[in-house]
């Protein structure tokens, strides 16, 4: 999902000069899924089809079809007579996230140690750009990369059904994770800490310790769960 905003209007096919160019209903997706990672549309704000027209420089029927796509990854809800409103996050589904995450990230480390894979490959380089966007205060960059670390832990195994399971979390997990470091920038040290924990842990083959490392990384940190709460 990019954070590029688009000019110019377009009928929904797109065009081609040289390289083919995204279709009005992506471009229409892309700028709203990143509006609303960004904050630009806060939880249980109402979106009107037209002001976001306008944003993306097509017609409303791209728009209404990107946010159906947006409603199946659950980034709004469309409510009969009101149209679409952004989903508010709360404390349950916020846990029940990360305990499918932890049941399926923790079985990949541990397969991956069994076969001696070590870490995936640009592992290093995923930490060090997550470190520069938070530098940077980047939160929605941060949650993407972010997304792309623990991805690649999981397709390091070598089951695509599971891989396919888990990107199916991808919008909720990069809605999470930015709301999240915004509700709590001071556990940032802490989070970069322990990806380079995991990082050497699965380069040395261990197991028990990167699960260890899952476990204390996706637990419930108790000042979250009362900020979703609310």
């Amino acid at each position: 999902m990019s954070d590029q905003r688009n000019s110019g209007k377009d009928s929904g096919n797109g065009g081609t000069t040289g390289q083919s160019r995204p279709s009005a209903r992506d471009r229409a997706y892309d700028w709203i899924g990143s509006a609303i990672l960004t904050g630009v549309y806060a939880e249980g704000q109402f979106l009107d089809e037209v002001a976001l027209a306008q944003e993306v420089g097509t017609s409303r029927t791209p728009v209404r079809e990107a946010l159906h796509r947006l409603q199946a990854e659950r980034f709004v809800e469309l409510v009969p007579r009101r149209g679409a409103q952004v989903r508010v996050v709360n404390a349950k589904e916020m846990k029940e996230i990360y305990q499918a995450r932890f049941v399926i990230e923790s079985d990949a480390a541990l397969r991956i140690c069994e076969r001696g894979r070590g870490a995936p490959a640009g592992f290093t380089e995923l930490i060090e750009a997550m470190e520069a966007a938070g530098r940077r205060r980047d939160w929605n960059e941060m949650a993407q990369l972010d997304q792309a670390f623990h991805a690649s832990l999981v397709r390091h195994q070598g089951n695509a059904v599971l891989a396919e399971m888990y990107d199916a979390m991808r919008p909720r997990q990069v809605r999470l994770s930015v709301r999240t470091i915004t509700e709590a920038p001071e556990r940032l040290p802490v989070i970069e800490r322990e990806h380079r924990e995991l990082a050497a842990a699965l380069a040395a083959n261990d197991g028990e310790r990167s699960v260890d490392l899952l476990k204390v990384h996706l637990r419930e940190v108790p000042e979250l769960v009362r900020a979703f709460s609310e």
